[in-house]
């Protein structure tokens, strides 16, 4: 004759979950009944940390829990990414991140890191697509992007560019290849002395990130030449995409949300379809929208497959842009 305790132990098994302690299982099942931490490899106030603190925020809505963004700056996203490689796997670490532009350039821009980006995660999904743009100073006199081209041939190396993201990066890479520009790099760590040094007319041109720069973008103490993909931004509209403007590789980044590998399955199916709820609201496309960038709905599966690709990708643009791994 079959026991309560038999049944429960049936359909536990059925669902996946009897090898489990019983302590845990009523965790997962109860999951989250204590503050998250949502780290977020960018300083506080920059246009990536908005982003963080929206997503945070909406899950803490839907959670009925608190959830609260660490910031871990340090080593291009490095330090962020070691953070949470390492991680107790209990759902309380997640990692709101452009998995696109931290994990999957890693292996390529640096000797060695401390974690596996593919296998020392759970990729849970991604959240959106974001691009970069091509900016001058807004009181030069430079209108166009061929008009900065003209511009950068004749001044040779005597010009200089900033670069702080890896997406910008690249992008500015892709445009100097291109047209064989030799217009010298200049990196700095935070973005907002990229912005100073553009719009005092000391750097001839940077890649900046739409959210946390569409003030002065907008306002037009800078001006957008070009997108850093092929497509145009639907926030501004009538700017060329990378492709229109002649540029022949372009990039497009991605946002995603990653655990500590071996997070129980019952936690990252739940982190999933909250964050896929977070993503279809229409309060968070206008969000998305009004900051140059697109939803982007997905799953574990769509996740983990970006970031395959994208590593194989980092390999290839490093070596176009000749980085040398530091």
């Amino acid at each position: 004759m079959l026991t309560r305790r038999d049944v429960t132990k049936g359909a536990l098994a059925w669902m996946g979950l009897a090898h489990l302690p019983f302590g845990a299982r009523a965790q997962d099942a109860d999951y989250p009944n204590r503050p998250v931490r949502a780290i977020c490899m960018f300083p506080p106030g920059s246009g990536a940390d908005i982003s963080v603190r929206y997503f945070a925020a909406k899950l803490s809505k839907l959670t009925n829990q608190s959830v609260i963004v660490e910031n871990r700056v340090g080593a291009n996203g490095n330090l962020a990414n070691e953070f949470v490689s390492r991680a107790k796997p209990d759902g309380y670490i997640i990692y709101i991140a452009p998995g696109s532009s931290v994990l999957a350039p890693a292996p390529h821009l640096f000797k060695k890191i401390n974690f596996d980006p593919l296998n020392d995660f759970e990729h849970v999904t991604t959240l959106y697509s974001t691009q970069f743009l091509l900016c001058v100073d807004g009181a030069s006199p430079i209108k166009t992007l061929p008009e900065l081209t003209e511009f950068l041939k004749k001044q040779g190396d005597k010009a200089s560019y900033g670069s702080t993201a890896n997406t910008g990066v690249i992008a500015s890479e892709f445009y100097k290849s291109t047209f064989g520009l030799k217009t010298v790099e200049v990196k700095y760590k935070i973005s907002q002395n990229t912005y100073n040094d553009l719009s005092s007319g000391a750097l001839a041109f940077a890649h900046l990130d739409f959210r946390g720069n569409a003030g002065a973008i907008l306002d037009g103490r800078v001006r957008a030449l070009a997108t850093s993909s092929d497509q145009r931004m639907r926030a501004l509209p009538n700017v060329p995409s990378a492709k229109e403007a002649g540029i022949n590789e372009f990039i497009m980044a991605w946002w995603s949300v990653h655990l500590p590998a071996k997070t129980p399955e019952p936690i990252i199916s739940k982190l999933e379809g909250w964050f896929n709820e977070i993503v279809k609201d229409a309060e968070t496309e206008k969000f998305l929208v009004s900051s140059g960038s697109e939803p982007l709905p997905g799953n574990r599966k769509i996740a983990r497959d970006m970031l395959v690709r994208d590593l194989e990708s980092w390999g290839r643009w490093v070596k176009i842009a000749k980085i040398e791994p530091q």
